[in-house]
Order: structure tokens, then C-alpha cells, then sequence
């Protein structure tokens, strides 16, 4: 699949309604995935998991996350991202960030909506965290889309040298992705 350009892969990180499966790791090295909402600013994915979350407290034992924001629908544009989690406000300081959970919040509600959430879960103390994007390791991609080939669909080191894909589209590319069922001969 074709890797999304820097400008692709800040569009996609700041449609409204993405959500976002965060991975961390309890002390025993067990995985924990939360679907939770972000918001992407700074060149940071920033996060605010509550007081009591079990994946605060991972945060705060090993600060090693992955992250993962894709779409279901066509291009089926994906952004992966391996790196530490900064906890940068401490739980009970969210007046010093309120600002920001308001921006996440618009994301996921009606602009009209957002401000009566954070302020009727103001009362419920978060944290807030982020990872910095350019320190982490980012891996993005969507389905090919266009005049690209259709073999784009997979990274090439997926392909056995015998493969199909290389001299003909199937069916289901041409009937599915229109352009990109073409083949590329």
C-alpha cells in the first residue's frame, strides 16, 4: 500500500470522529488495546485518559505505547505509531490544559455539545499525555487510488516472486477499486 504523503497523514490525523486504539503494557508485559479519542496537534498525538484508567497506570510503569488510527472505508487509510507516551500534565492540573480536551471533545461531538461534556466531566480529574511523532517510529498507508497500480496494495517484500497480482488484476480489484483494477503490464 502506498505510504500517505506528510500533508495525507495530517489530513487523515485531524478528521472528526477518528478513533484511536492505544496499546500499552501492565507490569507483567501484558498488551492492554483502548479504543479512546485524540486530537493531533503540535506534531504530538495528544490523549487524556482519566484518574483511574488501567492505561494511565501502564503509562506511568513503562511509558512504551502503540498507537493505531485507520479508517473502514475506502482508501482504508491507516497511521501506526511505536513510541513513548509523555505524561504531561499530572491528573488533578487539567484547569492548566482544559483548553486542549475541549479540542478533543469538538472532534467527537457537535461543536454545540463539546463545551457541556468537558464541562460536565470536569469534576472527573485526567491526565493528559501525548507522543511526539517525531521521535516515535510512524508507519502510514492507504489502498492505491487513481492511476496507481493495483499490485501497490501490499508492500512489495509481501509478494512471492510467482505472484499473480503482477501481471493481472482479479475481479475483485476491478470490480471494487475501478482505476486501480487496471493492469499495469
Amino acid at each position: 500500500m502506498p505510504k500517505m504523503t506528510d500533508a495525507e497523514q495530517s489530513e487523515f490525523l485531524s478528521e472528526q470522529g477518528m478513533i484511536m486504539n492505544i496499546a500499552t503494557i501492565d507490569t507483567d508485559g501484558s498488551p492492554l488495546v483502548t479504543p479512546i479519542w485524540f486530537v493531533h496537534e503540535e506534531g504530538r498525538i495528544w490523549f487524556t485518559p482519566r484518574q483511574h484508567s488501567e492505561w494511565l497506570r501502564h503509562i506511568r510503569g513503562d511509558s512504551r505505547v502503540a498507537l493505531s488510527i485507520d479508517e473502514t472505508d475506502l482508501p482504508y487509510r491507516k497511521v501506526v505509531v511505536r513510541g513513548r507516551a509523555n505524561l504531561d500534565h499530572e491528573v488533578g492540573n487539567d484547569d492548566e490544559w482544559r483548553d486542549r480536551y475541549l479540542r478533543i471533545a469538538e472532534r467527537y461531538l457537535p461543536a454545540e455539545d463539546a463545551g457541556s461534556y468537558v464541562s460536565g466531566t470536569d469534576d472527573q480529574p485526567r491526565a493528559l499525555c501525548s507522543v511526539t511523532l517525531e521521535s516515535a517510529e510512524v508507519r502510514s498507508w492507504r489502498m492505491p487510488t487513481d492511476d496507481e497500480a493495483y499490485d501497490g496494495i501490499w508492500a512489495k517484500r509481501y509478494w512471492t516472486d510467482n505472484a499473480k497480482i503482477k501481471t493481472q488484476a482479479p475481479t475483485l480489484f476491478e470490480n471494487r477499486f475501478g482505476e486501480i483494477g487496471k493492469d499495469t503490464k
